[in-house]
C-alpha cells in the first residue's frame, strides 16, 4: 500500500472518458492513494486522452508539461484513445513514464509495479484487433452524486471516414445485461437520481444472450427507486421506433435525445460513410416531435469536411434551419491520421472551417433560445444539484433545459416540479410549484 501518496487525474474528450477516468481513480484509491486536484502537487499524474481532434492531442502534450512544472519528479501516465493510436509519439514527450492502451488503463497496478520516476518511457498497448475487454466505469458529474455516467457499451463497428474511435477502442462490445442491472441498482443505492447511459455507440448495445438497448430500457424502468434515465448520444439509424415509443410512454426516461447528424448534405454524408440520408434524419426528428412535442433534441455537426463546398454547406445550414431541435454541438473538421477522409480531395481552408463553425454556433444559440421560450409558462420536473451558485440552485429538466431557482437546501438532489418563468444568460429561472412537495419519478 502507498499510504499518503497522491494522484491527480485529468480527462480529455467525451463523457465516456470521464466515466473511465473515475474507474482509473478507484484503482489508485484501492491501492492507498489519495485523489487530489490536477493543479496540486501530486506523486502521480494520469491523463486520459482523446484523439477526435488535433486540438485534443495538442492539449495532451501541454498538460503533461504543465504537470511536470508543478512536480518535476512526478510519475506520469498517459492513457486513452491517443495513447492507443500513437503510443510512440506520446512516449517521446519528455517526462512521460508510462503509456497505457485502451485495455491496459483498467489494469494499472497489474502492469506497473513501481510508480517511481524513471528516465525511460514504457509502452503497454495491445493491438486494436485484440481489444475485447470491458472495463466497468461509472462517474459522477459532481461530488454530491446527482447525475451518474454509466458505461454500458464500448467500441464501434462503424467505418465513418473521419473517425479514429474504432481504431482506438476496437470492436463493439457491451456489458452483459445481468451485470448491467446489478451495477445500475448499486448506482441507485448510492443515491444518484439521474443515470446517463454512455458508450462509444450506445444504440449498438447487444449481448451474447440477445438483449439490445430496448430490452435493457424495458428492464431498467422496472427497477424500484427514485431515479430517471437519460440516453447519451445515439446514432439515428439505431434510434428505433420502439425506443422512441418507450421514451414517450415512461416517466423514468428523459424526453431528450442527442442524435449525431454530421452533415445536412447527402453528398457529404456519403463521403463520411454515414448510414442514413437527410430525409431519414428529418423523418426521425418529426416522428419524435409528433410523439413528444416538448422533447429536447441535440445534434452533432461537422463543418469543413473534405469536399464540403459553399453550396453543400448551405444545404446543411438550410436543412438545420428548418429542423426542430434544441441545440447543436459543432465540430470543426481536422485531419486525423489513419482515416479514409485524410486522403479525400476538396480540402476546405481552415479559415473557412472556422467561419462555418461560427455560423452554426449562432444558429444553435437561436434555436436554443426559441426552444426555451416555447417552454416558458409550462411546468417541468427538475433534478436540482447540490451546489450553491451565488444564491441559486441549478438543475436540468427531463428535456434538458438548464434551470435555476432560489437556493433552498431542501431542494438539493431532489426532483421538484417548477414553473418556467424567464430566460436570462442561457438559464431559465423558475419557481417551485409547491415548495414542500418533493416527489419521486414514477
Amino acid at each position: 500500500m502507498n499510504m499518503n501518496k497522491t494522484v491527480a487525474l485529468h480527462t480529455l474528450g467525451c463523457k465516456l472518458n470521464f466515466s473511465e477516468t473515475s474507474a482509473i481513480a478507484n484503482q489508485f484509491i484501492k491501492n492507498g492513494y489519495s485523489v487530489i486536484d490536477f493543479d496540486k502537487k501530486a506523486d502521480v499524474y494520469v491523463f486520459n486522452t482523446c484523439t477526435v481532434t488535433e486540438n485534443a492531442e495538442k492539449e495532451c502534450r501541454q498538460i503533461v508539461r504543465r504537470a511536470l512544472r508543478i512536480n518535476p519528479d512526478a510519475y506520469v501516465i498517459v492513457t486513452g484513445c491517443y495513447a492507443q493510436l500513437r503510443p510512440e509519439e506520446i512516449a517521446e514527450i519528455e517526462g512521460v513514464n508510462a503509456v497505457l492502451g485502451s485495455e491496459e488503463k483498467f489494469k494499472v497496478f497489474e502492469i506497473l509495479n513501481d510508480l517511481n520516476k524513471t528516465d525511460v518511457s514504457c509502452i503497454f498497448v495491445s493491438p486494436t484487433e485484440s481489444l475485447n475487454g470491458f472495463g466497468k466505469a461509472v462517474s459522477s458529474e459532481n461530488v454530491n452524486r446527482t447525475r451518474a455516467f454509466f458505461k454500458i457499451q464500448d467500441g464501434c463497428d462503424y467505418k465513418c471516414s473521419f473517425c479514429t474511435i474504432p481504431l482506438a477502442r476496437g470492436k463493439s462490445r457491451s456489458m452483459e445485461t445481468d451485470e448491467l442491472l446489478k451495477e445500475f441498482k448499486k448506482i441507485i443505492d448510492d443515491g444518484y437520481k439521474e443515470i446517463i447511459l454512455t458508450g462509444v455507440n450506445v444504440g449498438d448495445y447487444k449481448t451474447s444472450s440477445g438483449n439490445n438497448l430496448l430490452n435493457v430500457l424495458e428492464k431498467l424502468i422496472k427497477v424500484e427507486g427514485d431515479f430517471r434515465i437519460r440516453i447519451s448520444s445515439i446514432e439515428p439509424n439505431l434510434l428505433s421506433d420502439e425506443i422512441v415509443h418507450i421514451t414517450a410512454e415512461s416517466n423514468k426516461i428523459c424526453k431528450h435525445f442527442h442524435i449525431p447528424l454530421q452533415s445536412g448534405s447527402n453528398e457529404v454524408l456519403k463521403k463520411m460513410q454515414r448510414r442514413y440520408t437527410v430525409e431519414d434524419y428529418s423523418t426521425l426528428i418529426n416522428k419524435i416531435k409528433k410523439l413528444m412535442p416538448h422533447s429536447g433534441i441535440g445534434i452533432d455537426v461537422i463543418v469543413g469536411f473534405p469536399g464540403e463546398s459553399d453550396i453543400l454547406f448551405e444545404e446543411t445550414y438550410k436543412f438545420l434551419s428548418g429542423l426542430a431541435f434544441s441545440y447543436l454541438h459543432v465540430f470543426t473538421y481536422s485531419e486525423r491520421p489513419f482515416t479514409k477522409a485524410i486522403s479525400l480531395s476538396g480540402r476546405v481552408k481552415v479559415d473557412e472551417r472556422r467561419k462555418r463553425n461560427q455560423l452554426l454556433r449562432s444558429l444553435s444559440e437561436q434555436k436554443k433560445n426559441d426552444f426555451y421560450k416555447s417552454m416558458l409558462g409550462t411546468r417541468q420536473t427538475v433534478l436540482f444539484e447540490s451546489e450553491n451558485h451565488n444564491g441559486f440552485l441549478k438543475g436540468f429538466t427531463s428535456n434538458y433545459i438548464r434551470v435555476a431557482t432560489e437556493f433552498n437546501p431542501e431542494l438539493m438532489n431532489k426532483f421538484q416540479e417548477v414553473q418556467l418563468n424567464e430566460i436570462e444568460d442561457g438559464l431559465v429561472f423558475s419557481n417551485p410549484v409547491e415548495i414542500k412537495k418533493y416527489f419521486a419519478i414514477k
